[in-house]
């Protein structure tokens, strides 16, 4: 029997006059994650086709579960589209399938191809039958069944299938612009990236580096996190920020407990040159609301003012734990809670501001001369281009 994997769209089907720019950019994503496999793929307005090499079945599933926009994927058997091949394909995948148990099963069938001789009902009938005749141990239970046999018919081929598993759903990356994430080394942040790549946002990445008082091992851990985030976003730019003299003048011209105000107001005012530069359309970030001193709604509005670039938030409504549970998952939490600083944990005042004021940022802000200390990052960035096979002695050749 030939096999092949059937892929489900799910939320694309919703996109109306836009689904075939989601399903041709779907097409382009698996294309990239499967180019080293010797695959054939295929697409229509409702599914798209993977024929392949069945010894390799197992490495291209494991991709297959990294790409968003895809509600669902299946083994499928590919027959002929007539009665016969049908009842013979449906028997043979029973028969390598089943135990030798007690199975309550259904027959579903989606009858695509209206010109076939049998209407739906009439195919689940015939089949039905068949199974009850050649397996003793199957029983037929419409409403919970153990099994369920589906059937596709379409005019060119059909297909026979019983186990269905889920994708991760969302958009295909790159449908719906580029933005800017800011990655720190700790846990939020890459969840936070992770949500916004599932809604099929590319990301670049920010990382604000201040050595010496922050390290290369801190660096080396965010390259880290960007390899892992980069499994389901593709590529990424990571821009790492000099953010040293800046930080170091914050500390030196405003009160003892605003610091980390006026240092995120102005990664936010670098963020916003950044996004222009790279036509970024969004901010994203790993704040959550209350978790920290600037995470108030106060402290997150007086901040937020010094950017028209929209700001978004992935994880502001979730607990702590809901973003632990997420950061397992996708395997960055073991590199997050590494104990290498980054510039905003190093120099955490003991009384942040809760409820800073405006007026006294931008007093503070007046003391200094910020604006060149911006220009002089923007001249000094450092991009490298992360993928999930980035090696690190590459990097240290940069370094």
């Amino acid at each position: 029997m030939d096999r092949i994997i059937l892929i489900k769209y799910g939320e694309l089907t919703t996109k109306k006059g836009n689904r075939k720019l989601f399903i041709d950019t779907l097409y382009k994503n698996i294309n990239l994650k499967l180019k080293k496999m010797d695959v054939v793929i295929t697409r229509d307005m409702s599914r798209m086709y993977i024929e392949y090499d069945s010894s390799v079945e197992d490495i291209i599933i494991s991709k297959i579960k990294e790409v968003f926009g895809i509600h669902a994927f299946l083994i499928a058997h590919k027959t002929e589209t007539d009665i016969d091949s049908i009842k013979n394909t449906v028997l043979e995948v029973l028969k390598n399938n089943i135990s030798k148990d007690d199975i309550t099963f259904k027959v579903e069938t989606k009858r695509s191809y209206k010109k076939f001789v049998m209407d739906s009902g009439e195919v689940n009938h015939a089949i039905g039958g068949l199974v009850l005749k050649n397996f003793s141990n199957m029983k037929v239970d419409v409403h919970s069944p153990m099994l369920t046999v589906h059937i596709e018919i379409r005019e060119n081929n059909s297909y026979v299938y019983l186990n269905e598993y889920k994708g991760l759903g969302g958009y295909p990356v790159g449908t719906l612009g580029h933005g800017m994430l800011m990655l720190s080394g700790g846990i939020d942040s890459p969840v936070a990236g992770y949500l916004a790549i599932k809604r099929g946002i590319k990301l670049d990445l920010v990382y604000f580096e201040a050595i010496p008082h922050t390290s290369l091992e801190a660096r080396s851990k965010v390259i880290n996190l960007a390899k892992k985030l980069s499994i389901y976003g593709g590529e990424m730019r990571l821009i790492i920020v000099p953010f040293t003299k800046l930080q170091t003048s914050i500390y030196k011209n405003v009160l003892e407990n605003y610091p980390i105000t006026i240092m995120r107001r102005m990664m936010y005012r670098i963020m916003e040159k950044l996004s222009l530069r790279f036509k970024s359309l969004a901010i994203i970030n790993g704040e959550s609301v209350g978790q920290v001193a600037s995470q108030t709604l106060t402290s997150m509005n007086v901040i937020n003012s010094v950017t028209n670039i929209p700001v978004i938030r992935p994880v502001a409504c979730l607990d702590k734990l809901e973003i632990i549970d997420i950061a397992k998952k996708i395997d960055t939490y073991d590199i997050s809670i590494l104990p290498y600083e980054d510039c905003c944990t190093v120099f955490v005042p003991r009384h942040p501001i809760i409820n800073p004021s405006l007026d006294k940022c931008l007093e503070m802000e007046s003391k200094f001369d910020y604006e060149s200390l911006i220009d002089e990052i923007m001249d000094n960035l450092l991009i490298l281009k992360i993928d999930e096979n980035y090696e690190e002695d590459k990097y240290n050749d940069v370094l």
